[in-house]
């Protein structure tokens, strides 16, 4: 596995213990389907929470976030739709989160929550 994919799993289980520290509950890690992946579905209380991660060792090439872009976000969209027609019975409003996680080698992880990107 090439360091690359090793840093975007490491923020994804940093991201999913930083939730459900503050209370959401795992929904489905890593859900596929042949449109794309969400990183994580989560519940938040009465919310169905749909969340993408973005992980960087440093901000050399820009903060996490910025590699969220309106495809990207689009995209979510659809792949949410796609889990919620694979799940009926999960009820609750939909948003998508997105957490970014800078991680430089050596060093504390620091993770920000930005809730309902769209």
């Amino acid at each position: 596995m090439a360091a690359k994919d090793d840093l975007g799993r490491r923020g994804e289980r940093i991201a999913e213990r930083h939730l459900t520290a503050r209370g959401f509950r795992v929904l489905a890690r890593n859900w596929r389907c042949r449109h794309g992946e969400l990183d994580l579905v989560m519940r938040d209380g009465e919310s169905l929470v749909f969340v993408e991660v973005k992980t960087r060792a440093s901000t050399l090439f820009g903060h996490p976030f910025e590699a969220i872009t309106p495809a990207k976000l689009a995209r979510l969209r659809r792949l949410a739709g796609l889990w919620r027609e694979e799940h009926p019975g999960e009820p609750g409003r939909m948003r998508i989160d997105a957490v970014s996680v800078l991680a430089p080698v050596g060093d504390d992880p620091v993770v920000e929550h930005l809730v309902g990107v769209f």
